[in-house]
Protein backbone atom coordinates (compact mmCIF):
# COMPACT_ATOMS: atom_id res chain seq x y z
CA UNK A 1 0.00 0.00 0.00
CA UNK A 2 3.05 2.25 -0.22
CA UNK A 3 2.12 3.24 -3.78
CA UNK A 4 -1.47 4.14 -2.94
CA UNK A 5 -2.30 7.78 -3.81
CA UNK A 6 -2.82 10.02 -0.81
CA UNK A 7 -6.07 11.95 -0.58
CA UNK A 8 -5.65 15.61 -1.51
CA UNK A 9 -5.26 17.68 1.66
CA UNK A 10 -7.36 20.80 1.95
CA UNK A 11 -5.38 23.94 2.49
CA UNK A 12 -5.98 25.66 5.78
CA UNK A 13 -6.25 29.08 4.11
CA UNK A 14 -9.22 29.92 1.96
CA UNK A 15 -8.61 30.93 -1.65
CA UNK A 16 -9.85 34.49 -1.06
CA UNK A 17 -7.46 34.95 1.85
CA UNK A 18 -4.59 33.43 -0.17
CA UNK A 19 -5.33 35.83 -3.06
CA UNK A 20 -5.42 38.80 -0.67
CA UNK A 21 -2.04 37.78 0.79
CA UNK A 22 -0.55 37.49 -2.70
CA UNK A 23 -1.80 40.96 -3.61
CA UNK A 24 -0.37 42.46 -0.41
CA UNK A 25 2.98 40.73 -1.02
CA UNK A 26 3.11 42.12 -4.56
CA UNK A 27 2.30 45.64 -3.31
CA UNK A 28 5.04 45.45 -0.63
CA UNK A 29 7.53 44.03 -3.16
CA UNK A 30 6.70 46.87 -5.59
CA UNK A 31 7.28 49.47 -2.88
CA UNK A 32 10.58 47.87 -1.90
CA UNK A 33 11.64 47.84 -5.55
CA UNK A 34 10.83 51.54 -5.94
CA UNK A 35 12.86 52.37 -2.80
CA UNK A 36 15.78 50.30 -4.10
CA UNK A 37 15.71 52.05 -7.50
CA UNK A 38 15.64 55.48 -5.84
CA UNK A 39 18.54 54.51 -3.56
CA UNK A 40 20.62 53.30 -6.52
CA UNK A 41 19.90 56.54 -8.38
CA UNK A 42 20.93 58.59 -5.34
CA UNK A 43 24.16 56.56 -4.92
CA UNK A 44 24.94 57.03 -8.62
CA UNK A 45 24.42 60.79 -8.39
CA UNK A 46 26.64 60.99 -5.28
CA UNK A 47 29.38 58.97 -6.98
CA UNK A 48 29.24 61.17 -10.09
CA UNK A 49 29.33 64.35 -7.99
CA UNK A 50 32.36 62.99 -6.14
CA UNK A 51 34.27 61.83 -9.24
CA UNK A 52 33.31 64.57 -11.68
CA UNK A 53 33.38 68.07 -10.22
CA UNK A 54 31.11 70.61 -11.91
CA UNK A 55 32.72 72.51 -14.78
CA UNK A 56 33.45 76.20 -14.29
CA UNK A 57 33.53 77.62 -17.77
CA UNK A 58 32.78 81.27 -17.04
CA UNK A 59 35.76 83.62 -17.09
CA UNK A 60 38.09 81.21 -18.91
CA UNK A 61 40.14 82.29 -21.89
CA UNK A 62 40.21 80.37 -25.18
CA UNK A 63 43.56 78.72 -24.35
CA UNK A 64 42.31 77.60 -20.93
CA UNK A 65 39.17 76.17 -22.55
CA UNK A 66 41.30 74.28 -25.09
CA UNK A 67 43.50 72.89 -22.29
CA UNK A 68 40.37 71.84 -20.40
CA UNK A 69 39.03 70.10 -23.54
CA UNK A 70 42.35 68.29 -24.07
CA UNK A 71 42.34 67.18 -20.44
CA UNK A 72 38.76 65.94 -20.72
CA UNK A 73 39.54 64.05 -23.95
CA UNK A 74 42.50 62.39 -22.26
CA UNK A 75 40.31 61.33 -19.33
CA UNK A 76 37.69 59.99 -21.75
CA UNK A 77 40.35 57.93 -23.54
CA UNK A 78 41.58 56.45 -20.24
CA UNK A 79 38.04 55.57 -19.19
CA UNK A 80 37.30 54.00 -22.59
CA UNK A 81 40.43 51.83 -22.33
CA UNK A 82 39.42 50.70 -18.84
CA UNK A 83 35.87 49.99 -20.03
CA UNK A 84 37.20 47.95 -22.96
CA UNK A 85 39.52 45.94 -20.68
CA UNK A 86 36.73 45.26 -18.21
CA UNK A 87 34.43 44.24 -21.07
CA UNK A 88 37.00 41.74 -22.32
CA UNK A 89 37.42 40.30 -18.84
CA UNK A 90 33.65 39.96 -18.50
CA UNK A 91 33.29 38.17 -21.85
CA UNK A 92 36.19 35.88 -21.00
CA UNK A 93 34.65 35.05 -17.62
CA UNK A 94 31.24 34.47 -19.24
CA UNK A 95 32.79 32.05 -21.72
CA UNK A 96 34.62 30.25 -18.93
CA UNK A 97 31.41 30.00 -16.89
CA UNK A 98 29.60 28.60 -19.92
CA UNK A 99 32.37 26.03 -20.54
CA UNK A 100 32.37 24.98 -16.89
CA UNK A 101 28.58 24.64 -17.00
CA UNK A 102 28.92 22.35 -20.01
CA UNK A 103 31.56 20.31 -18.18
CA UNK A 104 29.22 19.95 -15.18
CA UNK A 105 26.38 18.81 -17.41
CA UNK A 106 28.72 16.37 -19.13
CA UNK A 107 29.95 14.97 -15.82
CA UNK A 108 26.46 14.66 -14.37
CA UNK A 109 25.03 12.92 -17.40
CA UNK A 110 25.55 9.26 -17.98
CA UNK A 111 26.34 9.70 -21.64
CA UNK A 112 28.97 7.30 -22.86
CA UNK A 113 30.83 7.84 -26.07
CA UNK A 114 30.38 4.85 -28.36
CA UNK A 115 33.42 2.96 -29.50
CA UNK A 116 33.91 3.86 -33.13
CA UNK A 117 34.76 1.18 -35.64
CA UNK A 118 37.38 1.67 -38.30
CA UNK A 119 35.80 1.67 -41.72
CA UNK A 120 37.87 0.82 -44.74
CA UNK A 121 36.66 2.93 -47.63
CA UNK A 122 38.38 3.83 -50.86
CA UNK A 123 39.16 7.39 -51.81
CA UNK A 124 36.68 7.20 -54.69
CA UNK A 125 33.88 6.05 -52.41
CA UNK A 126 34.70 8.78 -49.89
CA UNK A 127 34.64 11.48 -52.57
CA UNK A 128 31.35 10.19 -53.94
CA UNK A 129 29.84 10.28 -50.44
CA UNK A 130 31.16 13.79 -49.73
CA UNK A 131 30.48 15.37 -53.10
CA UNK A 132 27.42 13.36 -54.11
CA UNK A 133 26.37 13.91 -57.72
CA UNK A 134 29.17 16.43 -58.32
CA UNK A 135 31.76 13.63 -58.26
CA UNK A 136 32.00 12.23 -61.79
CA UNK A 137 35.62 11.68 -62.72
CA UNK A 138 37.91 9.15 -61.13
CA UNK A 139 41.12 10.31 -59.57
CA UNK A 140 44.12 8.08 -59.17
CA UNK A 141 45.72 9.34 -55.98
CA UNK A 142 48.61 6.90 -56.16
CA UNK A 143 49.79 8.35 -59.45
CA UNK A 144 50.00 11.82 -57.89
CA UNK A 145 52.30 10.65 -55.14
CA UNK A 146 55.99 11.43 -55.40
CA UNK A 147 58.35 8.54 -55.82
CA UNK A 148 61.17 8.39 -53.34
CA UNK A 149 64.38 6.68 -54.32
CA UNK A 150 66.17 5.02 -51.49
CA UNK A 151 69.93 5.51 -51.62
CA UNK A 152 71.82 2.30 -52.00
CA UNK A 153 73.97 1.46 -49.05
CA UNK A 154 77.61 0.73 -49.72
CA UNK A 155 78.38 -2.79 -48.81
CA UNK A 156 81.85 -3.53 -47.66
CA UNK A 157 83.45 -6.58 -49.07
CA UNK A 158 83.82 -9.28 -46.55
CA UNK A 159 87.30 -10.69 -46.89
CA UNK A 160 89.27 -13.00 -44.85
CA UNK A 161 91.10 -11.01 -42.19
CA UNK A 162 94.05 -13.33 -42.28
CA UNK A 163 95.00 -12.19 -45.78
CA UNK A 164 95.43 -8.53 -44.68
CA UNK A 165 97.37 -9.22 -41.49
CA UNK A 166 100.73 -8.79 -43.13
CA UNK A 167 99.66 -5.63 -45.01
CA UNK A 168 98.16 -4.00 -41.94
CA UNK A 169 100.92 -4.85 -39.54
CA UNK A 170 103.21 -2.15 -38.20
CA UNK A 171 102.89 1.62 -38.49
CA UNK A 172 102.27 1.56 -42.23
CA UNK A 173 99.13 -0.55 -41.71
CA UNK A 174 97.74 1.89 -39.15
CA UNK A 175 98.44 4.78 -41.49
CA UNK A 176 96.47 3.03 -44.23
CA UNK A 177 93.50 2.61 -41.84
CA UNK A 178 93.49 6.35 -41.02
CA UNK A 179 93.83 7.33 -44.67
CA UNK A 180 90.92 5.11 -45.62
Amino acid sequence: MADAPKPKEKSKISSARRLGLKIRLLIVAGQMLEVEVEEKKRERDEALAERVPPLKLSGLSVEELQDLCRDLHHKIDVVDEERYDVGLKVTKNDKEIHDLGLKIIELQSKFKKPNLKRVKISAEAMLSVLLGSKHKETIDFKSNLKTVKKPEEKKEEVTDWRQNVDAMSGMEGRKKMFDA
